[in-house]
C-alpha cells in the first residue's frame, strides 16, 4: 500500500504540472491595465514580510489575527488590526502546504512530507505522512486533519500527534497536486475526494454524506481530472467549490451533525478554471482559465455578470468584501471590482510579484500575500 500511495502522489504531481505547463505555454499576452477613475477609497494600512511564498499558501484567520507561513518554514501570527507580530515559529524545513490554525495550534506540511504542529510558535510535534500534501491542514476541535494528493484523509490529536483515524476510498489513480477541499461545517469534516464532496464524522472518520459536484469528462486520464479546488466557500448551509477545469457549483446541507444530515447539489455549471471561488449568500465569484471573472447567483447558479478586462493576468481566487470583489494578479496589483456589475472600482499595488494566495478578511482588514513574501493589509472604504 505504501508503494501504491507514493505512486499516486507522483502521478498526481506530474499530471498537474503537465496540465498547468500546457496552459502556460499557450497563454496569450496579459491584458494591459485599463484606465479608470477610482470609485471608492482604499489604502494600505500596514505591511510585513516573509522570505518568500513559493507554495500554495492558505492564510488562517482566527480571533482577529492572521496566521501565515513562508517557503523556508517560518510560521507567523499577526494582529489583523495593526500588523503587530504576536508570535513566530519555525517548521524546520521548506513547506509544501499550510497554514491551518485554530488560534492556538498551527499546522504546516514540509516538502519532506512531514506534518509539523506548533503551539503559539513553539514546535509541539511532527509526524511523517505517506504522500505529498498541497492542501493546508485543518485544525479544529483539538484535532489536526490532513488530506494528501493521494486523496487520503488523516486525523491526529493536536496535543500529542496520535493518529486517530484514516479515511480512504477507491478512485482514479491519477490525482491533482493542487489544494483540495478540507473544511469544517458545524461538527462535520468536509473533504474533497476527486469531484465528490464528502462529509465525515471528525471523531471516527465515518461517512455522513457525499455529493458529486460534476462527472469526469474527456478521453484520457489527464483530461478527466476534475478534483475539487480549495478552499471551499461556505455561505450559511451552502458549500460552493470549483471542480478543476470543468465546473463550479454549490451543495446545500441539512440536518447538520447527526444521522439525518444530507447533502444535495443545489446547482452546477460548466466552467473552466483552476482557482477557488469567493462570494457570499447572494453571489459566487470566480475566474476561469482565461481570467475572465464571472459572478453566479448563489441560489440557482444563474450568471449575473462577467468581466473580461483582466484576461491572462494570472488572477488569484477572489474575496468578496462589502460592495467589492478583490483579486490579485501576476504583477501584484490588487483589483477591486463592483460586486453588482464587475466594473473596476479601485486598484492598489503591492511589491510587483504575483499574489500568492486568496485574499482573506478579518474585520475590515483584508490581507494580500505575494510570492516575494510581502504581506499587505488593505482597508477599502
Amino acid at each position: 500500500m505504501r508503494h501504491r500511495v507514493a505512486g499516486w502522489a507522483v502521478l498526481g504531481l506530474l499530471a498537474a504540472l503537465a496540465v498547468l505547463a500546457g496552459c502556460a505555454a499557450d497563454k496569450p499576452k496579459p491584458t494591459g491595465l485599463e484606465v479608470f477613475t477610482p470609485q471608492i477609497a482604499g489604502r494600505q494600512v500596514w505591511s510585513a514580510s516573509l522570505a518568500s511564498v513559493q507554495f500554495p499558501l492558505a492564510v488562517a484567520v482566527r480571533d482577529g489575527n492572521f496566521v501565515v507561513a513562508g517557503t523556508d518554514g517560518t510560521v507567523l501570527a499577526l494582529e489583523a488590526q495593526s500588523g503587530r507580530e504576536l508570535w513566530r515559529g519555525q517548521a524546520g524545513a521548506k513547506l509544501s502546504a499550510g497554514v491551518g490554525s485554530d488560534g492556538r495550534f498551527a499546522a504546516v506540511v514540509t516538502t519532506d512530507n512531514e506534518l509539523v504542529v506548533l503551539d503559539k510558535g513553539a514546535r509541539l510535534w511532527s509526524t511523517r505522512l505517506g504522500s505529498r500534501t498541497s492542501t493546508a491542514p485543518l485544525v479544529a476541535g483539538e484535532r489536526v486533519f490532513v488530506i494528501g494528493v493521494d486523496r487520503v484523509v488523516h486525523a491526529f490529536d493536536a496535543l500529542d500527534g496520535r493518529r486517530l483515524w484514516t479515511f480512504q476510498r477507491a478512485g482514479e489513480a491519477l490525482t491533482l497536486a493542487q489544494p483540495s477541499v478540507l473544511a469544517a461545517y458545524k461538527n462535520t469534516l468536509v473533504a474533497g475526494i476527486g469531484a465528490v464532496m464528502v462529509g465525515l464524522d471528525p471523531t471516527t472518520g465515518s461517512v455522513r454524506w457525499e455529493a458529486a459536484l460534476t462527472s469526469p469528462r474527456g478521453t484520457n486520464e489527464v483530461e478527466r481530472l476534475n478534483d475539487l479546488v480549495g478552499p471551499v466557500l461556505r455561505a450559511g448551509d451552502t458549500l460552493c467549490a470549483r471542480a478543476f477545469q470543468t465546473a463550479v457549483g454549490c451543495i446545500a446541507l441539512s440536518g447538520a451533525g447527526n444521522a439525518t444530515e444530507r447533502a444535495t447539489v443545489r446547482w452546477s455549471r460548466n466552467a473552466g478554471g483552476q482557482q477557488a471561488l469567493g462570494g457570499d449568500a447572494e453571489l459566487v465569484f470566480g475566474a476561469d482559465a482565461t481570467d475572465r471573472v464571472s459572478a453566479w447567483r448563489a441560489g440557482a447558479g444563474e450568471l449575473a455578470w462577467t468581466h473580461d478586462r483582466l484576461l491572462y493576468r494570472g488572477l488569484s481566487a477572489p474575496l468578496a468584501t462589502g460592495k467589492t470583489v478583490m483579486l490579485g494578479d501576476f504583477e501584484g496589483q490588487v483589483h477591486f471590482l463592483s460586486r453588482e456589475d464587475g466594473k473596476t472600482l479601485l486598484r492598489l499595488p503591492t511589491d510587483g510579484s504575483p499574489v500568492a494566495a486568496q485574499p482573506v478578511l478579518s474585520g475590515s482588514t483584508a490581507l494580500v500575500v505575494t510570492r516575494k513574501g510581502g504581506l499587505f493589509a488593505f482597508r477599502p472604504e
